[in-house]
């Protein structure tokens, strides 16, 4: 079991390498020749970032939410943009999905309504933003925050360099963070976890919302399971593969520096999730 639990670490993390490294590579390409452009053209194109956001996220793929992760560090994207890409990312359960010929007509609606709920909390957060921010403006965040102390760029290599470091840290991180959850999934179960926490109940889309947290592709998977077998019903299956934002939460802990503001952002993205979970129950 620990070798299959360290290999499909070793295979999830593969998976994800081309993501971090264009990003960290197209951060540091940022930091070094448009750093002081591209926070103005950030400031006059920002309002368009929820639905973009919301559009991309969409793509059945987890790469985005962790590109989405480094570049809120860095300040390239606002946190409504940054919780748009998490509510509407679909993962794994577009393609289960698509494998159930009775279920087709669900990959549309779930995407459909996950892109509309990533595009209202988005822009919401980004008029709650705008407040705080001008209430604190001392507070945003820029390009350079990201690796301002690493002293990586002391050496004067350029880019790459860099760029290799910080996907070469964050790769070991995730791995090490994905085995060890992977350990305890193989442990406890995620089907008997999940039928624990998804009884029979009212605060069905709570729970359901709770289990996406879980940053691992096996929640997504097990949801929309849930949701195909009948035991969970649509707006809980939304409420949690809407808070399943996979490894992007894992990277946002590993590079943006403030643990309190990262926290905040879980909480908010369980609450939006599970709202628009009991939202749409309450209307079925």
């Amino acid at each position: 079991m620990l070798l299959d639990v360290l290999l499909d670490a070793f295979l999830d993390c593969l998976r994800d390498l081309p993501f971090l490294f264009a990003a960290f590579l197209l951060l540091e390409a940022l930091e070094h020749h448009a750093s002081e452009k591209m926070n103005q053209a950030l400031k006059r194109a920002g309002n368009f970032g929820p639905l973009a956001g919301a559009l991309l996220g969409c793509v059945p793929q987890c790469g985005f939410s962790i590109m989405a992760s480094e570049f809120y560090a860095g300040g390239v994207i606002t946190l409504g943009t940054l919780l748009s890409v998490y509510l509407s990312t679909s993962d794994e359960a577009v393609v289960i999905l698509l494998s159930n010929p009775g279920h087709f007509a669900d990959v549309f609606r779930l995407m459909i309504t996950k892109v509309i709920i990533g595009v209202t909390a988005g822009y919401l957060v980004l008029l709650l933003e705008k407040w705080w921010n001008r209430r604190h403006p001392h507070h945003r965040k820029e390009i350079e925050d990201l690796c301002g102390k690493c002293g990586c760029h002391e050496e004067g290599h350029g880019i790459l360099k860099p760029a290799v470091r910080h996907t070469g840290e964050v790769l070991l991180f995730l791995f090490l963070f994905t085995a060890i959850l992977n350990f305890l999934l193989e442990a406890v179960g995620m089907e008997r976890l999940s039928s624990i926490l998804l009884a029979d109940t009212a605060f069905q889309p709570l729970l359901a919302a709770l289990v996406g947290l879980i940053p691992n592709c096996a929640a997504s998977v097990v949801l929309t399971q849930l949701y195909i077998d009948g035991v969970i019903s649509f707006g809980s299956a939304v409420a949690g593969l809407s808070s399943a934002a996979g490894l992007g939460l894992v990277v946002l802990f590993r590079v943006n520096s403030d643990k309190k503001e990262n926290i905040r952002v879980v909480v908010l993205l369980y609450v939006l999730a599970s709202a628009a979970g009991i939202l749409l129950q309450a209307a079925a």
